[in-house]
């Protein structure tokens, strides 16, 4: 194959990927599966949106508070023994959360603590894996990479929830629960031993550098910064659709949790399908397009979903969502990527993606008191905010890159990077 070479069969050539991308996807089967697994237990359970609503936002928002840290910690130790740290205490709250329910001592007052325990280490996994893509991966690749990344995000977005909602329906949530602990234990044992560049270890405190981290996101960064604002948006609205999709099915459809998870498979399968046609192509230099009018067809989905109960309807804005997806979500990784300075990988990384992620647990804490006024609001104002989203893009997101490197940060960056894997003089203009 010529060194030149961007196909896909490429980067199944490069010895660690595979193994990477295998744990990655039985991981994020496992979160999918929990977040719609806790909801539907929540519901079932104990009858409240809100309690549901309250139950995802402190199964993601603790991991965001400390990400910054987190950031810090796979800078200087690496990121494999910390990825496989947080698939063993994801693992092991979930399975806490089922034996108590099989003894009967589950109460809110039991469950809200050791969700929030469980998301602690969330950024390990997520900023790290991630974190780790471009620094096993040449830059030629990175489209391809970025475009599998995000099928395997779709993929397993549909995966997860079906799966999740089968086994409610059929043998009840504690079983859907078990089994995402179990793809956390398999993802843990596909990283296990995996090799990856040596860490830079480092000369001041994890709490300095997680400062570090985090100005270099919000201050430094007008890239990063601009995406966190974006995306945190339109994720402030699939929060609020997590917790409005599962109600409004119950209450306008009088469907299942096996139609819940159906339906947000048909969202997953419709991005898979888009990111394999986008991810053939460039993205750079078109990121805030694709972003931009992906979020913009996004929003006319979700107010698709507020307006009707015909489960066909339903069904069709949710694979339209997915589709629109797709390109938005290559070009943000891909944009992440290069415009961040790769000896901030991971400090940057955590944060970025921490910010984007953010709005997820808002949306799904506020999705009670708005369901309360009515699901046709609450999924309303998820469209709306898809639609600012779209707005703010192209204000908020600059065309080229918006940090600043000091001196010794670049030289770091030349070191850390083989030859083969650095970047054309292009990228290294977009960061």
């Amino acid at each position: 194959m010529p060194a030149e070479s961007t196909t896909y069969p490429e980067l199944f050539r490069i010895r660690t990927f595979p193994r990477l991308a295998s744990s990655v996807v039985l991981a994020r089967t496992a979160n999918a599966m929990m977040q719609l697994a806790l909801v539907l237990f929540v519901l079932q359970r104990f009858h409240s949106p809100t309690l549901a609503g309250v139950t995802v936002f402190l199964a993601i928002a603790p991991g965001i508070v400390v990400s910054p840290i987190a950031g810090a910690l796979l800078d200087r130790h690496g990121r494999v023994r910390l990825i496989m740290l947080d698939y063993a205490v994801g693992a092991l709250s979930l399975f806490l959360i089922a034996g108590l329910d099989a003894a009967g001592r589950m109460t809110p007052a039991v469950l809200l603590p050791i969700v929030t325990l469980g998301a602690l280490t969330y950024s390990l996994s997520n900023s790290g894996a991630r974190s780790l893509l471009p620094l096993i991966v040449p830059s030629r690749l990175w489209d391809r990479a970025n475009a599998l990344d995000s099928m395997a995000y779709a993929v397993t977005g549909a995966a997860g929830p079906a799966l999740a909602g089968a086994l409610t329906a059929g043998f009840g949530p504690r079983v859907a629960l078990l089994t995402s602990a179990a793809f956390f234990v398999a993802g843990g044992l596909a990283v296990a031993g995996l090799s990856e560049p040596p860490a830079r270890g480092g000369t001041t405190s994890v709490l300095a550098e997680a400062r570090e981290g985090l100005l270099y996101v919000v201050v430094r960064n007008a890239s990063l910064r601009g995406l966190g604002i974006v995306i945190g948006l339109v994720n402030v609205g699939f929060g609020i659709l997590i917790v409005a999709l599962p109600v409004m099915i119950f209450q306008r459809v009088h469907g299942d949790a096996a139609l819940v998870g159906g339906l947000w498979a048909l969202l997953g399968l419709g991005s898979a399908v888009s990111v394999i046609f986008f991810g053939r192509q460039s993205s750079e230099g078109r990121e805030r397009q694709m972003i931009g009018l992906g979020t913009l067809a996004g929003a006319l989905g979700v107010a698709v979903l507020a307006v009707t109960g015909n489960v066909i309807a339903v069904a069709a804005a949710m694979a339209f969502i997915g589709i629109a997806n797709g390109p938005a979500d290559i070009a943000l990784f891909s944009m992440r990527q290069r415009r961040t300075d790769p000896a901030w990988y991971g400090r940057a990384f955590a944060v970025s993606m921490s910010l984007n992620f953010a709005g997820t647990p808002l949306g799904s804490a506020i999705s009670g008191p708005l369901i309360h006024v009515g699901l046709t609001a609450a999924i309303g104002v998820a469209a709306a905010l898809l639609l600012l989203a779209a707005r703010l893009t192209p204000l908020l997101i600059p065309k080229t890159a918006g940090y600043k490197i000091d001196g010794e940060s670049a030289r770091q960056s030349r070191r850390d990077r083989p030859v083969e894997e650095s970047p054309s003089s292009a990228e290294q203009g977009a960061g």
